[in-house]
C-alpha cells in the first residue's frame, strides 16, 4: 500500500474543491482526509492505495483540477506553482521506496505526455540533486515560470517546456513521512511569526529536518508559524510546537491554536497530546493508523 497526498490550489471554492476530489470516487483506493483552508488557498487529499488504483486516481484528479483552476486568478498565502501543485508518494504497508519513485515517475510522465503540464521529479524521484528541494522548484511560484523554465537547467523532466497557462506545472516526488504542522499566535504582527520562523528552522541552525514560514491569516487577523517537519524521528510534533511556543512567549505573544493538515504516523506525534498543543481537533482523528483501521 501506497499513500499519496495531492495538494491542491484551490481552498475557497466547495464546488470546484468538491468536483475534483469526486473525480477519484471511481478509482481503486481509498480517500482518507481531506483538509480545506481558504488562508492557504489550498486543500490536501490523502489517498491510499496499490499502485494501479492511485495512477488512475491522480489522472483523473489532475485532469479535473486542469479544468477547474486558473492560477491567473488564485493566490493564497501559500506558495504554489500548479492548480495541483505537488504530488507525493509515501511507502506505506509492504511498499518500498523503489516502488513509490517508480509510480512517481510513470505517473509524472503521463501528466506531462497526456495531459501536457510541465512536471518536476523532486526529493527521491529527483533525477538528480539539483532537483530534490521542492522548495527551490517552487520558488518563483506560477508568476516566475516562464522565466525559470526558460534557464539553462530547468527544462521539467516530463512535459512541454513552458508552463500551462492556467494550470502551471506539477511537481512529484517520492519520500518519507512529513508532518505539515501550523501554530496560530495571538497576534496579528506578521514579523513575529517570521522571526519565529528564522529561529526554528533547519537552514538557519534551528530543529533538524524543520522547514518553516511565517504566514498572515487575514481574515483572522492572526498570523501562523507554518512548518514542514521532514525527520520525524529528530524532531516530532510535540517537540516543534514546544520550541515555538517557547520562541513566541519571548516575544510576549501566545499560542492560540495548533493545526495539522491531513494525517500524520503515530510515531510523529512524541509527547503530544490534544490538550498540550492546543489542537484545533481531537488528535487520534489525524493518526494516520487510525484511518486506515477504519476504512
Amino acid at each position: 500500500m501506497i499513500e499519496c497526498v495531492p495538494n491542491i490550489s484551490e481552498g475557497r471554492d466547495r464546488a470546484k474543491i468538491g468536483g475534483i476530489v469526486d473525480a477519484v470516487a471511481g478509482s481503486d483506493c481509498r480517500v482518507l482526509d481531506l483538509h480545506i483552508d481558504p488562508d492557504h488557498h489550498r486543500s490536501v487529499l490523502t489517498l491510499a492505495g496499490e499502485e494501479d488504483g492511485l495512477f488512475d486516481a491522480v489522472l483523473a484528479l489532475v485532469r479535473e483540477a486542469k479544468g477547474r483552476i486558473d492560477l491567473r486568478m488564485q493566490r493564497g498565502v501559500h506558495p504554489r506553482i500548479g492548480a495541483v501543485d505537488v504530488i507525493p508518494f509515501v511507502p506505506l504497508q509492504g511498499a518500498t521506496m523503489a516502488d513509490c519513485v517508480r509510480l512517481a515517475r510513470r505517473v509524472g510522465r503521463s501528466i506531462g505526455d497526456e495531459l501536457e503540464v510541465p512536471v518536476f521529479l523532486y526529493e527521491a524521484a529527483a533525477p538528480s540533486e539539483a532537483r530534490r528541494n521542492l522548495a527551490e522548484i517552487r520558488r518563483g511560484e506560477f508568476e516566475g515560470l516562464a522565466e525559470k523554465l526558460a534557464r539553462p537547467g530547468w527544462a521539467p523532466d516530463f512535459g512541454p517546456r513552458r508552463p500551462h497557462p492556467t494550470a502551471g506545472v506539477v511537481a512529484v516526488g517520492a519520500r518519507d513521512f512529513l508532518v505539515a504542522l501550523n501554530i496560530v499566535l495571538g497576534t496579528d504582527d506578521l514579523s513575529v511569526a517570521r522571526r519565529i520562523a528564522a529561529v526554528i528552522r533547519e537552514a538557519n541552525g534551528g530543529l533538524k529536518g524543520v522547514k518553516a514560514l511565517g504566514l498572515p491569516l487575514a481574515a483572522r487577523g492572526l498570523v501562523q508559524v507554518s512548518m514542514n517537519l521532514t525527520d520525524i524521528g529528530a524532531t516530532d510534533v510535540h517537540r516543534a510546537y514546544e520550541c515555538v511556543e517557547g520562541e513566541a512567549a519571548s516575544c510576549g505573544v501566545p499560542v492560540v491554536a495548533s493545526e495539522i493538515v491531513g494525517l500524520v504516523p503515530r510515531a510523529a506525534l512524541g509527547r503530544a497530546t490534544t490538550e498540550n498543543i492546543r489542537l484545533d481537533r481531537e488528535l487520534e482523528s489525524a493518526v494516520l493508523e487510525n484511518r486506515l483501521a477504519s476504512r
